[in-house]
């Protein structure tokens, strides 16, 4: 443990040059006995008088910081560097935790940096407080449903075909009519900055230390997640109604984050709903039927849902490699509802689930899994709607099948 009077100052330096370093973060480079950071981060205080003649260590990863600090206490004052500001998408946080808990003697505090987004909207004369905001640094990240619903939206870019990757998933979503604003090495002394529409890119123009303004000149913005049965692709899949859609999604309880089985998806008309409830929802659309799988694809792309994960295959089998679900809809389960429901609860006890069932069978075969232990506390809610169509000049009700939609699960406090 570290003594009361050491001190840690974990300093944003902005984009990497003396330039947009602020005084506060000079000063704290200034008062250390030791220097710690990225090689880059490194180099952008090398030469600087503050910096003269103080030991540095090349180092980024939290662990072996830690252990550095522990092998040199005679270090009274550390100051350890990052770019841009520490507030926003920086390794900061998770330092100042680690330390926390591995040395609680220790006095951290954060010094603010002038982050990327920030520069580069200062450099288009545009504000960013009214943007979304995402970070694609070393990470799979879905960004085009936040792109689609939104003016301006930051990326920030960073590892290995970064900038490549986005601009292939802004393709193949159609998004021509998004312009985008891009920065590499912002501050540099070889800073670029160029504007155009996403086909005006070439596949290295968003190589490297990148950040990128993407405008939206007409976003969607609906706050409604339903969208009407007409407006989906459908093909010859048999589709959940809107009706019973909008109650079992509502049955859901989806939350901020959630991780969303879809099993049955046919056409996709659920797991496109539940992506659109919120841009850090993850859907997977479990579908055995190859065209169904196919029309699932094109109504991604067309709601410009990348929320959604495609898998194709029968359940329980393709559930083994996914990420534990947090609320499940069951569509259609080809007879398996109960090792279904087995297998999900194996590995998320306090999983919501939502059953559709049309047929007797299917209601008869949920009624026994309650009864086994396997939907906890099952509400039940039938769904009998009826739409009208003309005839003539008169307009009749035509009555849709009758749809069972069991509910069960999920946490208590939520």
């Amino acid at each position: 443990m570290c003594e009361k009077r050491q001190k840690l100052s974990l300093v944003g330096i902005g984009m990497g040059t003396k330039m947009t370093m602020t005084a506060q973060a000079e000063e704290a480079v200034g008062n250390a006995d030791c220097l710690i950071g990225a090689e880059r981060m490194l180099d952008a205080v090398r030469g600087m008088e503050a910096a003269e003649g103080k030991p540095m260590l090349a180092e980024y990863r939290g662990d072996q910081i830690l252990s550095h600090l522990r092998l040199h206490p005679e270090y009274r004052n550390v100051a350890v560097l990052f770019s841009g500001d520490t507030g926003f998408h920086s390794g900061a946080k998770g330092l100042s935790d680690l330390l926390g808990k591995e040395m609680p003697g220790c006095e951290v505090q954060m010094v603010p940096g002038i982050a990327s987004a920030v520069y580069l909207a200062a450099r288009f004369k545009t504000t960013w407080e009214d943007a979304a905001l995402v970070s694609l640094h070393g990470r799979e990240e879905d960004f085009i449903q936040t792109v689609s619903r939104n003016r301006k939206t930051f990326l920030l870019l960073g590892g290995k075909d970064a900038g490549r990757r986005a601009l292939e998933r802004l393709r193949e979503y159609g998004m021509d009519e998004i312009i985008l604003h891009v920065g590499t090495r912002l501050s540099y002394p070889d800073e670029r900055v160029i504007s155009g529409a996403v086909q005006e890119f070439g596949e290295t123009d968003l190589d490297g230390l990148s950040v990128v303004l993407a405008e939206n000149p007409s976003p969607d913005l609906s706050a409604c997640c339903h969208v009407p049965d007409e407006e989906f692709i459908r093909g010859n899949v048999p589709m959940t109604k809107e009706e019973v859609r909008a109650v079992s999604i509502a049955a859901l309880r989806l939350t901020e984050n959630a991780v969303v089985y879809d099993i049955g998806a046919g056409t996709g008309s659920v797991s496109v709903e539940a992506a659109l409830s919120g841009t850090g929802i993850r859907v997977y659309a479990v579908e055995k039927n190859p065209e169904a799988v196919s029309l699932i694809c094109q109504n991604r792309k067309k709601f410009r849902t990348d929320g959604i994960r495609i898998v194709s295959g029968k359940a329980p089998e393709a559930l083994e490699d996914l990420e534990a679900p947090t609320h499940v809809f069951i569509g259609g389960s080809s007879g398996n509802l109960k090792d279904i429901l087995r297998t999900v609860l194996e590995r998320s006890p306090k999983v919501r689930i939502v059953v559709n069932a049309i047929s007797l069978e299917t209601v008869s075969e949920a009624m026994e899994a309650a009864e086994e232990g396997l939907l906890r506390d099952a509400q039940i809610t039938q769904i009998m709607a009826s739409r009208s169509r003309k005839l003539g000049r008169y307009h009749m009700m035509t009555g849709q099948n009758p749809v069972y939609i069991i509910s069960a699960g999920g946490r208590s406090d939520v």
